[in-house]
């Protein structure tokens, strides 16, 4: 499992995660991936809206109070709709790109070598058109009701 996020300059650090990710963990990621992401692109809290779902080690209290601390703006987000979170999309784009190495991985170490690897190479035009259709997004799930859509 990992962690990663995207900015409309690109892909934020990533994260490997061993073993089961809670909220103490989550709220370490933030500390950390999150922050020296914001930091490389130049940006702060005010900068940006931070876009997470429903999970309950997203929406608990140790990390509502620290997006509060840190004075960090959470969008909020409709229960059960994988089909608008672009980040979703990116994950697709990596196991892709990870689905045409021509020989097996061998092992986690190897394999999250060609994780990082392949993260790094995705451009800022791809998280920027992710981005541009939240817009396509919303209006699908509106124009269906809330039931399903091609995203």
């Amino acid at each position: 499992m990992m962690w990663g996020c995207i900015t409309w300059e690109g892909v934020g650090l990533a994260c490997k995660i061993d073993g089961k990710m809670d909220a103490d963990l989550y709220t370490s990621i933030l500390e950390d991936e999150l922050q020296e992401t914001l930091n490389y692109y130049d940006k702060s809290p005010a900068d940006i809206v931070f876009q997470q779902d429903n999970d309950p080690k997203h929406t608990s209290k140790k990390a509502k109070k620290w997006f509060e601390d840190h004075g960090y703006e959470v969008m909020i987000w409709p229960a059960q709709s994988p089909d608008l979170n672009p980040i979703e999309h990116l994950w697709f784009i990596l196991k892709r790109r990870l689905a045409e190495y021509p020989n097996p991985l061998n092992g986690m170490t190897e394999l999250w070598e060609h994780i990082e690897r392949e993260w790094e190479q995705i451009d800022a035009a791809t998280c920027q058109n992710l981005i541009e259709s939240m817009p396509r997004r919303v209006e699908a799930v509106i124009k269906a009701k809330g039931g399903y859509t091609t995203y």
